[in-house]
């Protein structure tokens, strides 16, 4: 039997909503709320233990923090339909946030789920975008 490899993901929050200060200070939080076909369904392949790169949509628009999956999907609460949420926990800060006009710039991450279909709160990130986006963030602007 063959393990599946681990997905990565990248999910949108708007700062004066929830940044990821918030989720530092709280722990972990359910992230529901996700009104997007794809988006839920991203939510519904998250894995237990998975990587999450925490954006700053609107104001800021930069990726900020590292989180993982710590329950994988559920039926939303408070939801009316067949809406899915997960529960993430904060792993880290970035030692400094990646811009959006860095991940435009850079010629692995100029290729992004995130840049082709901006509107979705949830996307996949691949392995080599995940080590792209932690080594921007260890390096000067």
């Amino acid at each position: 039997m063959t393990r599946q490899a681990r997905q990565h993901w990248l999910i949108k929050s708007e700062p004066y909503k929830y940044p990821f200060e918030q989720l530092v200070r709280d722990g972990r939080t359910t992230w529901d709320g996700v009104r997007n076909f794809e988006a839920r369904n991203n939510l519904r392949a998250m894995k237990k233990g998975e990587a999450c790169l925490f954006y700053h949509s609107n104001e800021g628009k930069a990726v900020v923090g590292l989180a993982r999956v710590s329950r994988e999907a559920f039926p939303e609460p408070q939801a009316e339909g067949d809406w899915s949420a997960v529960e993430i926990e904060p792993v880290k800060a970035l030692a400094r946030p990646v811009t959006l006009d860095e991940l435009r710039a850079h010629r692995v991450l100029a290729r992004m789920m995130m840049l082709r279909r901006p509107r979705l709160s949830v996307v996949p990130v691949s392995d080599e975008e995940l080590e792209a986006v932690l080594d921007l963030a260890k390096k000067r602007p």
